[in-house]
Parts: C-alpha cells; sequence; structure tokens
C-alpha cells in the first residue's frame, strides 16, 4: 500500500473515531457510535499492516499475535460479567500502558528506528521515548492497582505513606535528572541505565498514586487511567511517527481528561486532591448530623417485600436510584419488570443516576440499557433531583454515597458539599441494602435513620424478586 493510501485510510479513520466518540455521547446512538469505532479501527489496522513500514516477513507475525489477542479478547467479552466491567476497563489500560513501554524500549534498541534521526531530531525522538515510556509505565502499574481495588483483591481504604507529596517530588526531581543524563547519553548502552531508572520510579509512582486514592475516587481514578492511556497512546505514535495513534491518542486522552473533570465535579472535588488521595479512608467513624450529635439519631425502620410491593401499588410518582449494589446482585432485568408492571397500572416511574454511581463512568446506564430500560425515563441527577418533593416513593437499590444527606446537612462530613441525590425529600424512601454496613467511601449514612425512610434488607435480585411477585399477586 502506498503512503498516499496509508494516510487517506488514516484520514478516514480519524473521521469514524471522532463519530464514534460522538455516538458514545448518548444511549440511543452508542451502539452506531460503537460500529464506527469497529469499522475505523479495522480500517486502521488493515492500513498499518499493510503500509510500507510493515515487512512482509512480518506480516505473519501480526497475524498470529492479532488471532491470540482477539481470541482473548472473544473469551473476555463472553465471561466476564457485567459487575465485572469497571476492573476489565483498569485492565485494558494497563495493557496500554504496557505496550507503550515496550514500544520506547524497542524504538530505543532498534538501531534502524534511531538511524534516520540525528542532532535535535535525534534529541526530540529520545525525549518522545522517554515521555512516552514515563506515562506508560505510570499507566500500567497504577491500572494494575486499581483493577485490585475495583475487584476486591485490594482494600479501598487509601495508603497514606508519611511525607507522601515529599517522595512524589522527590521522584519527579530524580525523573527530571535522569531525563536529562539519558538525552546526552551517547551511546545506547549508556542511556538504559538512566532508562530504567525512571522507569521503575514511574512504575512506583504508578502504584502509590492509585493506593492513596479512597474507594469513594475511584470512578475518577478510572477515567482518570483512560486519559493516561490515551496520552500514552498519542506518545507512542510520536514515537512511531504514526499520525493516526497521535491523533487517536489525544482524542482519548482529552476526553478521559473532560471525563474525569465531570466526575470531579459531581463529586466537590478538583483532580487535585483526588490525586493527593484519601477520600474514603475513614470507615469506622460516624458522621456528624445537622444539631451537632455525634451519630446519626434514630431507628432504623425495616419494611418488608409485601409493604413495598403496596407502598409502590399505591405510589403515582417513584423514582428508582440504583447503585452498585444492583450491579453485584445483577437485579437490573427484576428492576425493568417491577418498572414496566407499574407504568403498566399507570404509575409513573423514572429512574435517577448520579454522575459516580457505580464503579466507573455510565456504570448504572450500561446495566440499565442492557436490561432493555426505556431511555427517556432515565435521568441525571440535575434533570430530577428538583422533583423529589413531589414523589411518593423512591426506591434507593444498592446506592449509599449518592443518597447520603450528611453531604448536605454536616460541613464535617468527608463527604461534605458533594451534590447527592436528595431522595430523603419524597413521602417515603426505601434503601435496598445487605446490611447497615457503610458504603464504598466508608462513610455512614443518616438517610437510614430518617422517619420517612424504610429499610429493605437482603440480596437485591432476591428481594426484588418476591417485590414483583407480591405486585402481581394483587
Amino acid at each position: 500500500m502506498s503512503e498516499s493510501l496509508t494516510t487517506v485510510a488514516y484520514i478516514g479513520a480519524t473521521i469514524l473515531f471522532i463519530l464514534s466518540l460522538g455516538g458514545l455521547s448518548h444511549p440511543e446512538s452508542a451502539g452506531r457510535g460503537n460500529l464506527y469505532g469497529m469499522i475505523g479501527m479495522a480500517i486502521a489496522v488493515l492500513a498499518t499492516i499493510f503500509g510500507s513500514h510493515v515487512s512482509t516477513a512480518g506480516i505473519p507475525w501480526i497475524i498470529a499475535a492479532m488471532v491470540v489477542g482477539g481470541a482473548i479478547g472473544l473469551y473476555a467479552a463472553r465471561t466476564v460479567q457485567m459487575t465485572q466491567m469497571p476492573e476489565l476497563v483498569a485492565l485494558m489500560h494497563s495493557l496500554v500502558g504496557l505496550a507503550a513501554t515496550l514500544v520506547g524500549y524497542a524504538s530505543y534498541i532498534d538501531p534502524a528506528a534511531t538511524a534516520n534521526f540525528s542532532g535535535a531530531e535525534k534529541v526530540i525522538h529520545e525525549v518522545e521515548i522517554y515521555i512516552g515510556v514515563l506515562i506508560g509505565a505510570i499507566t500500567f502499574s497504577g491500572s494494575i492497582i486499581a483493577f485490585g481495588k475495583l475487584s476486591g483483591r485490594i482494600g479501598g481504604k487509601p495508603l497514606l505513606l508519611p511525607g507522601r507529596h515529599l517522595l512524589n517530588l522527590a521522584g519527579l526531581l530524580i525523573v527530571i535528572w535522569f531525563g536529562a543524563q539519558f538525552v546526552r547519553a551517547e551511546s545506547i548502552n549508556a542511556g538504559m541505565m538512566p532508562l530504567i531508572v525512571m522507569t521503575v520510579i514511574a512504575l512506583l509512582f504508578g502504584i502509590h498514586m492509585v493506593m492513596a486514592i479512597g474507594g469513594a475516587d475511584m470512578p475518577v481514578v478510572v477515567s482518570m487511567l483512560n486519559s493516561y492511556s490515551g496520552w500514552a497512546a498519542a506518545a507512542t505514535g510520536f514515537m512511531l511517527s504514526n499520525d493516526l495513534l497521535i491523533v487517536t491518542g489525544a482524542l482519548v486522552g482529552s476526553s478521559g481528561a473532560i471525563l474525569s473533570y465531570i466526575m470531579c465535579r459531581a463529586m466537590n472535588r478538583n483532580f487535585i486532591s483526588v490525586i493527593a488521595g484519601g477520600f474514603g479512608g475513614d470507615s469506622g467513624k460516624k458522621p456528624a448530623v445537622a444539631g451537632g450529635a455525634a451519630e446519626p439519631v434514630g431507628e432504623v425502620v425495616p419494611v418488608s417485600a409485601l409493604e413495598t410491593s403496596e407502598l409502590l401499588r399505591d405510589a403515582k410518582n417513584v423514582i428508582i436510584v440504583p447503585g452498585y449494589g444492583m450491579a453485584v446482585a445483577q437485579a437490573q432485568h427484576t428492576v425493568y419488570e417491577i418498572t414496566k408492571y407499574l407504568r403498566e397500572k399507570g404509575v409513573n416511574v423514572r429512574f435517577g443516576i448520579h454522575p459516580v454511581a457505580g464503579r466507573m463512568p455510565g456504570h448504572m446506564n450500561v446495566l440499565l440499557a442492557e436490561a432493555k430500560v426505556p431511555y427517556d425515563i432515565v435521568m441525571e441527577m440535575d434533570e430530577i433531583n428538583d422533583d423529589f418533593g413531589a414523589t411518593d416513593v423512591v426506591m434507593v437499590i444498592g446506592a449509599n454515597d449518592i443518597v447520603n444527606p450528611a453531604a448536605m446537612e454536616d460541613p464535617t462530613s468527608p463527604i461534605a458539599g458533594m451534590p447527592v441525590l436528595e431522595v430523603w425529600k419524597a413521602k417515603t424512601s426505601i434503601v435496598m441494602k445487605r446490611s447497615m454496613a457503610s458504603g464504598y467511601a466508608g462513610v455512614d449514612n443518616p438517610l437510614f435513620y430518617k422517619d420517612n425512610n424504610r429499610m429493605l434488607f437482603g440480596d437485591a435480585k432476591k428481594m426484588l424478586d418476591e417485590v414483583l411477585t407480591a405486585l402481581k399477586a394483587a
């Protein structure tokens, strides 16, 4: 394939990637967006394989690697549960970071890759390699730790080392100093030592950075690592002089950065405070409530599935607030059946979605879309928060931190100022939980003790099945 034809293919792939991002901005067009992305990636891969930079002898090796990778991806797509999607996304980010790191080393070691560079061009190319390996190593190790936290293999409590900010600053200064040594190195052997030292520091920084981030900030971490993986891909594009990788990486990096900003705003946090860590590390404390009490005041009132069905049947307006508990119990399909039944009986049923519900951005939207819940009744927090006061029943399914009134009532709470769904304003709120344990942020919830709240304890899927049976039996 000629250079001009490869360039045309890359331009076409870039356009499709942009259309893909546009399609993914709304549930109704997400399928089309995915299709655009798949076609664009197929064009990009074929144009690269059959382009002038790949020798004929290397094509069988590339195809073999694609078959192996494709088989692994197909297996993962068929076996990974929806509840495991956040950790799968983190794991995929780690592979992007690993690829950027390995490509950086290969570009530096391979004489053919540097033969055409001299003088200022050589310095620029080596800076590209150094930065690419740095971003890739941070993304790789940070994503592995995020995978561990999201999958429960590593606790959600942040690891806050003494003088951690000074450690990070010292690491940055060492990386800069070794970067200068790397660029000034007169041979590959001389440059390997600074490159290896920097890689080790970057790996440790990625581990330290994510370990210091509390469980409640994990949705932000996922979007942040998504951004990092994009910049790692862009750095790889610079190393390989591949325009498409540069553009695609920049698209992913910038969109991930914007998403991180949206997540931070939804939690009343700034990006620096997320990186600094600590949110969600106070699992044992009870929040104070208005009036200065040391802990929530009141009694928990349990409710049965039968009583829940009666409340739903008598309601005219119902809002359902899903959380990670719904994902764990795989209860989204039963939620849809209850929604369908109530709507057929004339009940106005809608869903309230908090931007950071679940373990990754859009987690609840994906689950509800899988269960065929109509898009037009799935509302964002800003769209539905004013309607809770006119709602008869709110069902909170496995959510905790995103419906915590302490965010508004207690200025000393770790989540003070975080925008939440104001479910306590409804006539009756029903919270479904397995126990009275605190949420992922490790903060107790005064909602449970409010006079108009009821607690439906048990597995969400089992209890919702009982509610559905009771509704249909009436």
